[in-house]
């Protein structure tokens, strides 16, 4: 293969990698409420640990086990961002919508009260 084959075959494989952190992003917000209402915290460092022994389990190379870590990092730290940006949002819907106990009684219409 010539270097414009190799580098379309790197663009390739660059599309289905952004197609991965978009569905990993896409679990981490569907995560992040959940963590919220349990008062789990966004930094797990065990389960990152966890995720980094894993994937050196499984990495067959050629990336060192350092360089899967570096790059899992920056992406851990990524997905942590996302998710620190769903909880703020998360709170301040959570303090915007009053609760049932809260809300004001509906009052009725003049053609409700006929």
């Amino acid at each position: 293969m010539d270097l414009a084959g190799w580098r379309k075959r790197i663009d390739q494989l660059d599309r289905k990698l952004l197609a991965l952190l978009n569905e990993r992003a896409a679990c981490v917000l569907r995560l992040a409420p959940l963590k919220w209402q349990q008062a789990i915290p966004v930094e797990e460092p065990e389960r990152e640990a966890a995720i980094r022994a894993n994937l050196s389990h499984n990495n067959q190379g050629p990336l060192s086990h350092e360089a899967v870590c570096r790059i899992f990092d920056a992406i851990m730290g990524e997905m942590k961002a996302v998710q620190n940006e769903e909880l703020r949002r998360e709170r301040r819907r959570s303090r915007r919508e009053p609760s049932a106990a809260r809300r004001a009684p509906k009052r009725s219409s003049r053609a409700d009260r006929k």
